[in-house]
């Protein structure tokens, strides 16, 4: 008889099986805890690497920006200079005082900002007055002024700094005056030109008369060794020149004179023993130029036309004392005519003032301008940059008005980092990096492009011997190696990656560089050998018979393989010898640059390839390694089953299948290979050149920053700069990767099915 169980709350509910799981214990509250904990922690540790690495960023970019930033001009006060209209001005390094010569003839100091006179001379008598012309020389150091007659005075002005404790003041001085008679019966002077040495030892005038001619004068102060004596002797030279000459030129060396007609043509003198000889006369097709100026280093000429066209122009001297004037550059051209051009006496920009009273700042390098705006004196009858490029000077009848100029990056734009630029003494526009000269006349090059095609260049030659070798091992380690020499071999080459790469460096530049120099001709033939002579032996042990591979424990082929390696570098040597006296004449670096006019250096992109793809390796093969060692077994094994070679199962399936991962093992190399510096900073020349060739040298960005960083001045545009190079380092690399994950991903996608 069968019974009922009573109804009650638990009757609905169904019991589990035997085999039913326990039922899970509530998780505590404390274990909760933990895991938000955790979770907080590890999402704060993601938070503040991205953090960093945006501040980083943010460091770089902020280092950077102030180089393409505008000039700031404004004007900061009035002087006063009396009735006098000014001809030619001088201040000093502070801005205390200003010197202003006068078309009176009269030179006076004026303290600022209110313009009290100082010291004052008179250089020429009232009857020769107003000046045909004045101007300052040798560096801001002289003032000169010429009378039409034919009367040429050159003054010293000097500027001595006292400092009482924290007090600085400037006291001014007038030093040494000489005059020079050019012709006071030639007639009327059309244009003058005066230098000077900065210890008046030697003095050059070069005038323009009306009469036709080109009248040189040379004083020269010469002193003798015995007694001591000082003499002063005179030469006076007069050459035929061409009509219509109204401005000349003389460069701080004293031996080029250049000059403007009133047609728009530009002439070129060199001053010789025998008087001058025109080297180049050019029609620059503008109408009449109506003011010329040389920058700093006497290089490169400023012109500006009655168009308001502003040009530079370079004197490039040929060979055989040909010379040519070339137009390099040309600005937005002036709304009126030009008529005043000041340049700096730090670097090349310069300031110009039209005839409408556009008043613009200029940088020639760059090709920038820097600012443009109204000038507050419309009739400006002089123009003063600052020694120290922080102001500016307009100087009007009766009075000067000051600026302050913000100009700190003039020299750089996207064109001077990345583009060819014509810089002065070259033939044409180039590719340039030198940062550095010997004196302040220099002009940097800070061209980027040579820097990022080193960086580039050394990190193929890396890669070139890295991949082949990391991811070729990786795969033999993985698939075909006996597991007891795997256990050996693969800790070995990983910690291969912990040698100082300073150590590298230092083995590959003073050992390497200077033996491969001697074998250059064997490491070619054994590049071409050890292949061969691998696959020869690879052939080989396939040919024996199976009872003799057999008894040979699993993976001791590899015995065979190093030996036939071996075997073909010493082949290569004793190959390389005879063959290189055959063909090469015993000398494979004389021959190649002898005949086909290529330099060999000794530290060059081939130590640079072999010694940094020495440290590329052990990070692709361990990446390589592992991402092989993943592909699931049950695809290899299927494969063999199906009647598939080792090789073949190999090609088909574990490289396919591991191919993400090997594209990231090549791309980490990458990373490491274009951030490398110790060792290309050490087994390079650091020549900054672009030349694809493998025997020379190159410079990479990293090395640069490390060469170049100890002897930047802080905020400088050198320091400024380096960052630019970390910048684009970043840049790179960031791309790279993105585009290498991007990649990654794909294929790993593509072959999951698999």
């Amino acid at each position: 008889m069968s019974t009922v169980a009573p109804a009650g709350p638990e009757s609905g509910k169904r019991r589990p099986g035997p085999d039913a799981p326990p039922p899970r214990a509530a998780t505590s509250r404390a274990r909760l805890a933990a895991e938000r904990l955790v979770r907080w922690a590890v999402t704060a540790g993601g938070v503040a690497l991205v953090a960093c690495i945006l501040g980083v960023v943010g460091f770089i970019a902020a280092a950077v920006a102030p180089l393409l930033a505008p000039a700031a001009v404004e004007p900061s006060g009035e002087t006063s200079l009396g009735t006098a209209e000014p001809a030619a001005a001088l201040a000093d390094e502070h801005r205390t005082h200003l010197a202003v010569l006068g078309f009176d003839g009269v030179l006076g100091i004026r303290r600022l900002p209110r313009g009290e006179l100082v010291l004052e001379r008179r250089l020429f008598p009232e009857q020769d007055t107003p000046l045909a012309g004045a101007a300052s020389i040798a560096g801001g150091r002289f003032l000169s002024g010429a009378t039409p007659s034919g009367r040429v005075a050159i003054v010293e002005v000097a500027w001595s700094v006292r400092f009482d404790g924290a007090r600085r003041s400037v006291e001014p001085a007038l030093g040494r005056t000489v005059s020079v008679e050019l012709d006071p019966g030639a007639g009327h002077l059309r244009a003058f030109a005066a230098g000077a040495s900065e210890d008046l030892e030697l003095v050059t005038v070069a005038a323009a008369l009306a009469s036709g001619r080109l009248v040189l004068v040379r004083l020269e102060t010469v002193e003798n060794p015995l007694t001591g004596e000082r003499t002063s002797r005179e030469s006076r030279q007069e050459v035929e020149a061409p009509s219509g000459i109204e401005r000349l030129l003389l460069d701080g060396e004293q031996r080029n004179l250049y000059g403007a007609t009133d047609r728009g043509g530009l002439l070129w003198w060199r001053i010789e023993p025998g008087g001058a000889i025109l080297v180049a006369e050019t029609e620059t097709g503008v109408g009449r130029l109506a003011a010329l100026s040389l920058l700093l280093g006497d290089q490169a000429l400023v012109a500006g036309g009655s168009n308001g066209s502003l040009d530079v122009w370079f004197p490039l001297r040929g060979e055989a004392g040909v010379g040519r004037l070339a137009r390099v550059r040309g600005f937005p051209p002036h709304p009126g005519p030009v008529r005043l051009i000041a340049a700096s006496s730090r670097d090349k920009s310069f300031l110009v003032q039209d005839a409408g009273g556009t008043l613009g700042l200029y940088h020639s390098t760059s090709n920038r301008t820097l600012w443009r705006g109204r000038s507050p004196v419309k009739d400006a009858s002089a123009l003063l940059l600052a020694p120290k490029n922080d102001g500016a000077f307009v100087l009007g009848r009766g009075r000067a008005v000051c600026f302050e100029v913000r100009n700190p990056h003039p020299e750089v734009s996207l064109g001077t980092l990345f583009g060819p630029v014509w810089y002065e003494g070259h033939e044409g526009p180039a590719f340039v990096w030198q940062s550095t000269g010997g004196t302040d006349e220099f002009e940097p090059k800070l061209g980027l492009t040579p820097l990022l095609f080193g960086t580039l260049k050394g990190t193929a030659y890396a890669l070139l011997v890295a991949i082949p070798l990391g991811v070729l091992s990786a795969v033999y380690a993985s698939e075909f190696m006996d597991p007891r020499l795997k256990r050996w071999i693969k800790p070995t080459v990983e910690i291969m990656a912990a040698l100082p790469s300073v150590v590298l460096g230092f083995v590959a530049g003073l050992w390497l560089a200077p033996r491969l120099e001697q074998a250059v001709p064997a490491l070619a033939i054994a590049a071409a050998a050890v292949p061969g002579f691998v696959v020869a032996a690879h052939v080989l042990w396939g040919r024996l018979p199976e009872r003799l591979r057999r008894a040979v424990p699993q993976g001791s082929e590899i015995v065979l393989y190093a030996a036939a390696a071996a075997a073909a570098a010493g082949v290569a040597v004793l190959v390389s010898e005879p063959l290189e006296a055959s063909l090469f004449g015993g000398d494979f670096p004389a021959w190649l640059s002898e005949t086909r006019g290529i330099r060999y250096d000794q530290r060059n992109a081939l130590v640079v390839g072999i010694a940094m793809g020495f440290a590329v390796i052990p990070i692709i093969f361990a990446i390589a390694e592992e991402a092989v060692s993943n592909v699931p077994r049950d695809l290899v094994s299927g494969a063999l089953a199906l009647g598939a070679t080792r090789w073949q199962a190999v090609r088909r399936v574990v490289l396919p299948t591991a191919s993400a991962g090997i594209f990231a093992a090549v791309m980490v190399g990458f990373g490491r290979a274009v951030g490398e510096t110790m060792i290309v900073l050490m087994a390079t020349g650091n020549t900054p050149i672009l030349s694809p060739s493998p025997f020379d040298g190159f410079r990479t960005l990293s090395a640069n920053i490390a060469v170049e960083i100890p002897e930047a001045p802080h905020g400088g545009t050198l320091y400024r700069t380096l960052f630019v190079s970390a910048l684009l380092l970043f840049a790179v690399t960031f791309l790279v990767n993105t585009a290498a994950d991007a990649i990654r991903e794909r294929l790993r996608r593509r072959y999951a099915r698999l």
